[in-house]
């Protein structure tokens, strides 16, 4: 008799990590005369004092290349009818078309934004490290951009949703 083997950690990991409900935003950045894009959900809170956001990035990414180098950086938190931008800013899009979708502007620093996206937060690059197979990004927050209701996108299990807040 064959017994199964058990699932390895890296497989337990992400079966847990589906059951954890995160906003979907879009990470752009401006390096080398180029615009810069890809949907995350790595983010977090860093700091209040100063403000600072965490961000990583798989070193795959092509995104990779310029936060890398210290490149500034914006995270553009998505509304919940904006799954198209999230779509459109995947890895598997080329880079030129990612900012086919939405309405983007551009910040002091060069960063894309998305204007209409719940809120966009522009980083100055302060520092980064590597661990496994991702770039661990903190940026000190600048400047922060807020718009409509709040209506975040967020991913569950791997699908799309939209968040409700419980009656209390």
């Amino acid at each position: 008799m064959n017994a199964m083997a058990a699932p390895s950690i890296a497989a337990q990991v992400e079966l847990g990590l589906r059951r954890l409900c995160k906003t979907v935003v879009v990470i752009t950045s401006w390096h080398d005369g180029k615009r810069w894009a890809m949907t995350a959900t790595s983010l977090s809170e860093f700091s209040k004092d100063p403000p600072s956001l965490l961000i990583c990035v798989d070193k795959a990414d092509s995104l990779h290349t310029p936060l890398s180098a210290g490149a500034n950086f914006c995270i553009n938190i998505l509304s919940a009818d904006q799954r198209a931008v999230s779509r459109r800013c995947d890895e598997g899009i080329r880079r030129s078309a990612r900012f086919a979708e939405g309405r983007w502007g551009s910040g002091a620093c060069g960063s894309p934004y998305l204007c209409d996206g719940q809120a966009s937060f522009f980083c100055d690059y302060e520092t980064h490290f590597e661990h496994g197979s991702h770039l661990i990004l903190i940026g000190a927050v600048k400047e922060v951009q807020i718009s409509g209701g709040i209506d975040p996108l967020v991913c569950l299990d791997g699908a799309y949703g939209r968040a409700t807040r419980m009656p209390d």
